[in-house]
């Protein structure tokens, strides 16, 4: 009786402490997901009040919290909406993972993590906080502008990745051979294959199978085959994130709308008792050596992120604003990191405090360069302007003094050099006058350095 005492105590303590961390985190515009973490971190191991007696529980609870993220996430998109984002959008899903993949297996390496720590690592830097994105854009009113389907493009890209992704970083965990994880990779191939031609096929049909017009008999059904086909997918190793998702693939429609509105609830609280539980498995003391490398990693890859994004964008003949601020929104990183780290760190301890620490990094840093990257970049074109406009003038000043000293009564070939040289100078002139001209007229004005709320229709 004490037991189950000291267990509601804690775990009605942890949920009213994330219901306040969460009302504080919308008070002042930040995503909660840094706060769950380092909620984490106050009470696990090493903390300041260690949670004993709720740990089986919370423990549980993030295995559903990552089911129910991917499930909604499944939800999001439909089969012909993933397969029309595969055909148009896999260059910059190749880019997107090459340069964002690359600096975290390049850090692993470094580190003396191994292989394993090298596929962990790079999925930690790879993969986009679509959950994050997603509130960004609605808060800065851009779910209208021409680039956003772009950065959903991308994020689809990444999403359907998890589901090859995941299935090969298990297997490697997992300690088998060369032919066990090829055998896992092609399963989780075919099964993704299987179930995206089910859906474009037959999706109506399961759709039906599982609607209800009872909310309680549809939340049920949903919860109870997710959790099901998640526990199959785990025991053949594809991983039980992408089982999840593979259903919330193959529901749609009026299903797929009323599942996600029942979920919702469910997936937030659930998704934070996960953050949270990252945050108790992971050591304060271990993050202040880590917090050098996990800085330094941030910094190149809010660099590639914002490339990803600009070059995806220009593909789409996205103008040079809707460029950069496409490349600053895609910079955030979030629960998939954290997912992919919450894997690995039973493997490879060390992955979880640099994951925790540069995932509190750019969970701050990617709302703050969605908003500001495109204005920033229009301040340095701004100046770059008028420096432009200067040198220009002085052109202007140096060919008008070559006009005036030019003497008008030199003949012959002295007058064909000097009024050459008079000619070209006043072409000079006339040119850098022009250019400081040009410059000065593409210096933006105040109002071009504000971020936009709403999508420029040119942009």
């Amino acid at each position: 009786m004490h037991d189950t005492t000291a267990l509601l105590v804690e775990l009605g303590s942890v949920i009213l402490g994330l219901g306040i961390i969460g009302r504080f985190a919308g008070r002042i515009g930040l995503s909660p997901i840094p706060l769950y973490l380092l909620a984490g971190l106050a009470f696990g191991e090493g903390g300041l009040l260690p949670l004993g007696a709720s740990e089986e529980f919370t423990a549980v609870g993030a295995e559903i919290g990552v089911i129910l993220l991917l499930l909604l996430l499944g939800l999001e998109y439909s089969a012909s909406e993933l397969v029309t984002s595969l055909k148009t959008q896999y260059p910059s899903g190749a880019v997107d993972f090459f340069l964002n993949a690359t600096p975290g297996a390049v850090a692993a390496l470094l580190l003396g993590w191994g292989p394993v720590g090298a596929v962990a690592l790079a999925g930690v830097t790879w993969i986009s906080s679509s959950g994050v994105i997603a509130k960004v854009m609605t808060d800065l009113g851009r779910l209208g502008n021409r680039e956003t389907p772009v950065i959903l493009g991308v994020l689809v890209i990444e999403d359907l990745s998890m589901a090859v992704y995941l299935p090969l970083l298990t297997a490697m965990l997992a300690g088998v051979g060369l032919a066990g994880g090829s055998i896992a990779l092609l399963i989780a191939l075919g099964t993704v294959g299987f179930v995206l031609y089910l859906a474009l096929r037959h999706g109506r049909l399961i759709s039906r199978a599982v609607s209800s017009d009872n909310p309680e008999m549809l939340l049920l059904v949903v919860l109870g085959l997710t959790v099901l086909v998640a526990g199959v997918a785990q025991q053949l190793q594809v991983s039980a994130a992408v089982g999840a998702f593979l259903v919330g693939i193959a529901l749609s429609g009026e299903v797929a709308e009323g599942a996600r509105k029942l979920l919702m609830p469910l997936r937030d609280l659930f998704a934070a008792v996960f953050f949270v539980f990252f945050g108790l498995s992971t050591n304060p003391a271990e993050i202040p050596p880590v917090l050098l490398p996990a800085a330094l990693l941030a910094v190149v890859t809010v660099l590639t992120k914002i490339f990803t994004g600009w070059y995806a964008a220009r593909r789409a003949g996205i103008g040079s604003r809707g460029r950069w601020r496409a490349g600053g929104t895609l910079v955030a990183r979030g629960e998939f990191s954290i997912v992919i780290a919450g894997l690995a760190v039973a493997t490879e301890p060390r992955i979880g405090p640099i994951a925790t620490a540069y995932v509190l990094i750019l969970v701050i840093v990617g709302p703050l360069t969605a908003r500001w990257t495109q204005p920033v970049v229009a301040k340095i074109q701004g100046m770059r302007g008028r420096g432009e406009g200067k040198s220009g003038a002085a052109a202007g000043e140096a060919g008008t003094a070559g006009v005036a000293v030019a003497p008008g009564t030199v003949t012959g070939a002295g007058a064909g050099t000097v009024t050459g040289a008079a000619t070209g100078a006043g072409a000079g002139a006339a040119t850098g006058a022009a250019t400081g001209a040009e410059a000065t007229a593409r210096m933006p004005s105040h109002d071009d350095l504000t971020p936009e709320p709403v999508g420029d229709p040119r942009d």
